[in-house]
């Protein structure tokens, strides 16, 4: 958790320097353009994927399957268009990763990888990924044994019928 904090708080600070930087280069009034330009675009390519997605949904859903990749594209491209809102290039760059298919394709693997997976799989007690316990107790294998001695049990002659 302190690393994605730390993540979403360098995204800001990159943000800032770049700006900078880019503001000495062309100047602070082409800099200002320049971020409402990329804004602009980027949510107006963010729109047409996100219409492209809503087709495939359909499309999916009506031939019976289950739209799962297009659902990640669908949250994909909110935060995509969430980025290009945000002013800053670099926050503009990583909406264009996330709003392009060839280069949201990745990114959904590893989100279906490293997020939903592993979210199914803990609320559903390892039914997604087939890791179901078929035996035994969950969580003993430890290997220990608790002994309990001759006082705590009879093994022999012990039936009942006195």
């Amino acid at each position: 958790m302190k690393r994605l904090i730390a993540l979403l708080l360098l995204i800001p600070l990159l943000d800032i320097l770049l700006l900078l930087v880019v503001s000495t280069v062309i100047g602070e009034v082409a800099t200002v353009l320049l971020v409402v330009l990329t804004a602009l675009l980027g949510m107006l390519l963010v729109r047409a994927e996100g219409r492209h997605t809503l087709r495939r949904i359909n499309r999916k859903v009506a031939s019976g399957g289950v739209p799962d990749d297009e659902l990640l594209d669908g949250a994909l491209l909110i935060a995509a268009g969430a980025f290009f809102l945000t002013p800053g290039l670099v926050t503009d760059l990583t909406g264009l990763v996330l709003s392009l298919p060839p280069t949201r394709y990745p990114v959904r693997k590893l989100v279906k990888r490293f997020v939903v997976t592993p979210y199914l799989d803990g609320k559903t007690d390892g039914f997604v990924t087939g890791t179901v316990y078929t035996g035994g107790f969950p969580n003993s294998n430890d290997g220990s044994t608790i002994d309990l001695g001759e006082d705590d049990y009879s093994v022999e002659g012990d039936n009942g019928s006195d």
